[in-house]
Order: C-alpha cells, then sequence, then structure tokens
C-alpha cells in the first residue's frame, strides 16, 4: 500500500483531520506552472471585475480565475500541474455562466475526466458571485491528477469564474435545495434579502396554486439589508408552499420568512436618506422602464419594470402606481406577474372604449395591458382588467403576435382614428423597428418598417401639433435613448423628414414613454422616462423622470421637440425666495433662505464679459462656459446658444437627480445627481467680472408622499 493510501486510512480510522492543502489561491500576478491557452484566460488571474462586467464578489483574496476576459465571445484553457490526491474532498469557490460541456472545472485523472463543476448561470441577470462548491474525491486517494478550467462558451453568460482549490478532510458546506409549507397568516410573505448577496431560484405556490418563479438574494444567515414582500392578496388563507434551490445544509428555511399585514420596517417609509421626494419610486426592489402610461376616468396609471425580490434588474413584473394629479402616487399590487412565456418586459396601455377586442364585461370599456413576455422567443401579450386596473386577467389566446425576429418586444399601441384601427410600434432587432395594425388587438398585421440610426428598443410613437400653426401635425418615431424622426403616417408608412435628434442630452433618461387617454380638452403630449440612478444602501432602486410636456418648435434647423416640467409642479410650492437681482461677482454667492433641498429654480442669467455662470444646487455645479456656448450639469453637458446675450434656466432638485431646461426647453438635461437630505445649499456663481441676475426664483418643493 501506498505512503498517502496509507496515511489517509489511517486519517479515517482515527477520526484525525489533516490539514487542507492550497492547491490555488490565484493570488501571484501569473498562472504559475499552470498553463493557459487561449485569449479568455491572460497572463495571469484577473483582480476581481473585468471590463464591462457585472460586479463579481465571494472569491478569497485579491485574484481569481475570471474568464471574462475581451468578454463573453472569448475561449480558453487553464490546466494545473499534476498533484497527488491527498485529502478526502477537493474543494474551490465558482461562479459565472452554467454549461455542463463547454464552461467547467474538470479533475482529470490518467488523462480522463472524473469530476467536473460549472457555474449557475443560464439566463438573463444572475449573479457574478462565487459560491462554494467540491467533490469527495477519498476514493480517489494516492491517484495523480491535474485540473482543468474550460471556457469554450461565447454566447451570454460564456465565462467561467474559480477560485481558492483546496484539497481537504472537511467537506465544503454547498448550499442545497429545500422546500417548506408554511400556514398563511398575513396579506405578505416577507423574504430576507442580503444585497449583493448569492442568487438562489426561489418558486412560491400559492393556495390556489398559482406558482410565482423569481431569483431572490436570500439572506440566510439572520442579517437581511431589507425584507421583499410577496403580496398573497387582500383576504390570504391557507397554506403556502416555498422552495429554494440554494440554501446552505444547517439552516431552517421554515425560520427565514416573516408574515404581516403591512410592509416589515416601514415606519420611515418614504423618508429614507436617498429617497427621491417628488419623483417616483416604488416602496421596495429595482425599477426601470415605464410601461402602460394611460389616463382613464380621473386616473394617471403609472405600470413600471419592477423586481420586487431585489434591488438590481432581475425578475421583471409589472408594478402600479395611480395618482389624481400625476404628483402624489399610491402604490397598488403588482399588476403582471411572470408566466411560463416569459418574464413581463415592457409594453403600453390602452382604454378599449369600443371593445372592439371583446374582452370587456359590457358595463365599464376594459383597460387592455399588451407586453412582451420574453421567454427564450419573446412574443407579444395582452391583459384585461374590468376594475379600474386593479386586478388583470391575461389574455387565453396569448401570444397574439408571435415571436418575429431577434429580441423582439417594448410594443407602443395607440389608437388611429382615421382608419380606425390600433396601430402597434414595435422593436425588432438592430435599429428596426416595425409598424403593425389591427381591428380588435388579437390579430395583428405588418405595415411597415422603421429605421431610427443610433437607436434600439422601447419605441414611441406619436402624432403632435406644430406650435404655431393651427391644423398642422407631425408624427414622431424614437427609440429607447430618445433619438427621434419627425415625419409623416398615412395610416400605412411613417415617412421619416427630419432626424435622429435627441430629446434630452442627460444621463438620468431611458425608455420613455408618453401617455395614452390624454382627453382632448387636456391636449398635452406628457412623457415620463426612466430616472437612472444608483440609491446605494436602499431598499429600493431608480426612479422615474419627473412628467414633462413636448412641444414640436418650429426652428431655423427644422421641427424640433422642446419639453419642460408639467405644469402641476406649481401644486408642490411651498416658500417662493427671489434671487438677488443685480451683478453676482467672481465666486459663489449663497441663497441663505432657501430651505429643504427640493426646489424649482428659474433664473435668466447675462454671461456679460463673465467666462462662466451659473449656480450650485446642493453641492452640483450647474455651469455656463461662455467660450464654449456650453451648459453642464454635474459635469453632464450640452451646446447652449444663448438668446440676446442671456440664458434662460428652469431646474428642478431633488434627491436624487437635477433636471435642468434651458432656454424655454429647447435643450433638456436630466442629470444624475445623488446626495442626502442634508445637502441643501442654493448659490450662484461666476468666475470672471461682468455677470448678471436678470430675475430668478427658487421655489421649495414639498415632498409627495404621505
Amino acid at each position: 500500500m501506498s505512503a498517502p493510501l496509507l496515511l489517509a486510512l489511517l486519517t479515517t480510522l482515527i477520526g484525525a483531520e489533516r490539514p487542507d492543502i492550497v492547491l490555488a489561491d490565484f493570488e501571484a500576478p501569473t498562472y504559475g506552472a499552470w498553463t493557459a491557452v487561449g485569449e479568455a484566460l491572460g497572463a495571469g488571474p484577473a483582480q476581481g471585475t473585468l471590463p464591462s462586467q457585472m460586479q463579481v464578489s465571494g472569491y478569497k483574496g485579491r485574484g481569481l480565475v475570471n474568464t471574462y476576459r475581451g468578454g463573453d465571445g472569448t475561449t480558453g484553457s487553464l490546466t494545473s500541474p499534476p498533484f497527488v490526491i491527498e485529502r478526502n474532498y477537493l474543494n474551490f469557490l465558482i461562479g459565472g455562466g452554467r454549461d455542463e460541456q463547454k464552461l467547467t472545472l474538470a479533475l482529470l485523472v490518467d488523462g480522463k475526466v472524473v469530476r467536473t463543476a460549472t457555474g449557475p448561470n443560464d439566463r438573463p441577470g444572475g449573479s457574478e458571485r462565487l459560491s462554494p462548491d467540491g467533490w469527495d474525491v477519498s476514493d480517489l486517494a494516492g491517484r495523480t491528477a491535474s485540473l482543468r478550467i474550460v471556457d469554450e462558451a461565447t454566447g451570454g453568460w460564456g465565462h467561467i469564474n474559480v477560485d481558492q482549490i483546496v484539497l481537504s478532510d472537511r467537506k465544503v458546506a454547498k448550499p442545497v435545495a429545500k422546500t417548506v409549507e408554511l400556514a398563511v397568516v398575513g396579506r405578505y410573505l416577507h423574504l430576507p434579502v442580503r444585497n449583493g448577496g448569492e442568487k438562489a431560484n426561489a418558486t412560491l405556490t400559492l393556495a390556489d396554486g398559482e406558482k410565482r418563479h423569481f431569483e431572490i438574494e436570500l439572506a440566510t444567515d439572520g442579517q437581511a439589508d431589507w425584507w421583499a414582500p410577496c403580496d398573497l392578496g387582500a383576504k390570504p388563507a391557507g397554506r403556502v408552499t416555498l422552495t429554494v434551490d440554494r440554501v446552505p445544509e444547517e439552516v431552517d428555511l421554515a425560520k427565514l420568512p416573516r408574515f404581516g399585514d403591512t410592509l416589515l420596517e416601514a415606519d420611515n417609509l418614504y423618508h429614507e436618506a436617498l429617497r427621491p421626494q417628488f419623483h417616483f419610486s416604488p416602496k421596495r426592489g429595482w425599477t426601470n422602464d415605464p410601461n402602460g402610461l394611460v389616463y382613464h376616468d380621473g386616473e394617471w396609471h403609472l405600470f413600471f419594470q419592477h423586481n420586487p425580490y431585489g434591488v438590481q434588474w432581475g425578475n421583471m413584473h409589472w408594478g402600479h402606481a395611480v395618482s389624481p394629479d400625476l404628483m402624489h402616487w399610491t402604490e397598488l399590487d403588482e399588476a403582471l406577474y411572470p408566466d411560463p412565456l416569459g418574464p413581463m418586459f415592457s409594453g403600453s396601455a390602452v382604454i378599449d372604449e369600443q371593445n372592439t377586442s371583446g374582452l370587456g364585461n359590457g358595463k365599464v370599456p376594459p383597460l387592455v395591458a399588451i407586453y412582451t413576455a420574453s421567454g427564450a422567443r419573446p412574443c407579444q401579450c395582452l391583459a384585461v382588467s374590468s376594475d379600474r386596473g386593479r386586478t388583470f386577467t391575461k389574455y387565453a389566446g396569448n401570444p397574439v403576435l408571435p415571436h418575429i425576429v431577434g429580441g423582439n418586444r417594448d410594443p407602443k399601441v395607440i389608437w388611429y382614428a382615421p382608419g380606425r384601427k390600433w396601430v402597434m410600434a414595435l422593436y425588432l432587432d438592430g435599429e428596426q423597428f416595425g409598424l403593425f395594425e389591427s381591428k380588435d388587438l388579437k390579430a395583428w398585421t405588418k405595415l411597415c418598417d422603421v429605421t431610427v440610426p443610433g437607436c434600439s428598443e422601447c419605441p414611441e410613437f406619436f402624432e403632435i401639433g406644430v406650435e404655431g400653426k393651427p391644423g398642422e401635425t407631425r408624427w414622431v418615431f424614437y427609440g429607447g435613448n430618445g433619438r427621434y424622426m419627425v415625419g409623416r403616417f398615412d395610416g400605412k408608412t411613417f415617412t421619416a423628414e427630419t432626424g435622429p435628434h435627441l430629446i434630452h442630452h442627460g444621463n438620468c433618461w431611458y425608455a420613455s414613454q408618453t401617455y395614452n387617454g390624454v382627453p382632448a380638452a387636456d391636449g398635452r403630449r406628457i412623457l415620463v422616462a426612466w430616472g437612472q440612478v444608483q440609491l446605494p444602501g436602499m431598499a429600493f432602486n431608480q426612479q422615474m423622470s419627473f412628467p414633462i410636456e413636448l412641444t414640436l418648435h418650429p426652428t431655423a434647423d427644422g421641427l424640433r421637440l422642446y419639453s419642460a416640467p408639467a405644469r402641476e409642479i406649481a401644486k408642490l410650492r411651498a416658500r417662493s425666495h427671489a434671487l438677488p437681482v443685480g451683478p453676482i461677482a467672481d465666486g459663489a454667492k449663497p441663497l441663505p433662505e432657501a430651505k429643504g433641498g427640493l426646489y424649482d429654480v428659474e433664473a435668466v442669467l447675462e454671461p456679460g464679459t463673465a467666462t462662466q455662470v451659473g449656480l450650485n444646487l446642493r453641492g452640483f455645479a450647474v455651469t455656463y462656459d461662455v467660450a464654449r456656448s456650453h451648459l453642464t450639469v454635474n459635469g453632464v453637458g450640452a451646446d447652449v446658444k444663448l438668446r440676446d446675450g442671456r440664458l434662460k434656466l428652469r431646474l428642478l432638485v431633488d434627491r436624487a437627480s437635477i433636471e435642468a431646461w434651458a432656454q424655454d426647453g429647447e435643450v433638456y438635461l436630466p442629470v444624475q445627481a445623488v446626495a442626502g437630505p442634508d445637502k441643501q445649499a442654493v448659490e450662484l456663481t461666476a468666475k470672471g467680472a461682468g455677470a448678471r441676475l436678470v430675475s430668478g426664483t427658487v421655489h421649495e418643493l414639498k415632498p409627495v408622499w404621505k
């Protein structure tokens, strides 16, 4: 019997644990005796997260094997030198993509693969966190082996992460799948969340058999950052079953959830340090694209992409909020849950006044949501509500528009009165969009293709009047980043006349949508966008832009969209302070009267001979550079021409953003500017002499939350 095998046998008999043998910790600048092949490995271990990669966590020390070098399209392998198996277990940390054939850590003996492991991720979303894993290798004691890390995958999640490979007599504590049945004792089942923790796949089976599938960063150690509420309905009863695929063996799953009739730890709800105070944000979880914007029966409906179980993107539902005035929002239950066709991606909503769909109950016009179910083959579907959007029933004939090409998604549907039909703008692939028509919202026929250079996804399509020219209109078509075309639509074909142009020049705006159903007496084209702001440490993340009004103006360069904050902002004004009219001295001049940090600022500045002029708002600079004719807000800028030597500004200042308009809305700059409530200062600024304030007012704003 060989010495290693004899030692292993004696250790087993006497129950002693030998010290671990670290085969690789990847802390050196190179791979040492390991052999790297291909582009995915580079010359040495990665120092954590690589460019364009989601944050990598869960590894030990500073280095790890990370085959994301150059992105998911690169491939390669890394092979260890031979070693003797001298312990009962071979443990390691592993993450990245899941593919048992193309993304593996393999153990080889005599040149043959005897064990393999792969990462956890095989669909959009996921986490770059490495998790403990390992093999029982006691049957291979004394054998000579080698390890090979293989990346032959080139699609999404086409990489693997490995670290801390150790021979040990201790079995690694691997996560296991667990199921628990719970008696319902409240409206909400709360699950503990650890932001940035390891993601697990969960299934909640309700008393009626409905299944909800989601990913969650489940806090299994009792240290929750926040509690994710699972709404069980107004009158919950019976029992629910919770299944989680990755729970430490020693954790009692039944002890993790809590029931309640209200949100847990909600005493400070809407008063959190970084909570936007007049921009909509959800009570809990992540939000992105606004969906289904529609006005009906005195209510403004705001549906939105929502992850109720985490503060990063994933688990796409349609969240829902309503407002009587576009300012004060009440968040309702989730409107649409993921189903077998996929997660609920973006879409729109209409009021089917004439019940063309036949989906109404004959009493009230149905509110119909048209959305993308983003499964393996994304498709377009319907859901209908006959109770003012409080509950939805998905159409039994879904999908109404099967997969066409690529990631086709984000249907925006409008009523085209001249043709008495519905028209859908749909993203197809690349820079290509399509227009479709339907008489009943259920059967769709393609009309034409539309190309918007430099733009993709989240289309918007509407008719708008030309300012100063009664009776004259144009049609506007744009995609997610707000690059818009102006043209004409004859019911069959959209013909672009100019564009693309930009609605905005900021860094806090995407995937906007305008409201359907606005009464003719109102006549406004009202837009809401996703306000892209990171809100660290909160139980929620991201916000909506403030609602803005679009108008189409003739200019020397052709027709252009202007914007302005919705007029309802005036309802939030509490106190107003006049800015000191007259010369602005070189430097910064504070306005001590302004308090609260929530402001609506109106100002007309005359730079004169100064080289710069502007304001500081809560520590963020709004600066006009005269020589460059360039306005910047917290470092994000756009060219703005003076008019008669003057710059007219309108600025909305909230906890997480500044939205700036210049020259009566010719230029719109929505910009991320995150600071806590202690930041309140307002200052006039200039560089050099000769600047002058022509007029200015700072309106303190009231929060919209109760």
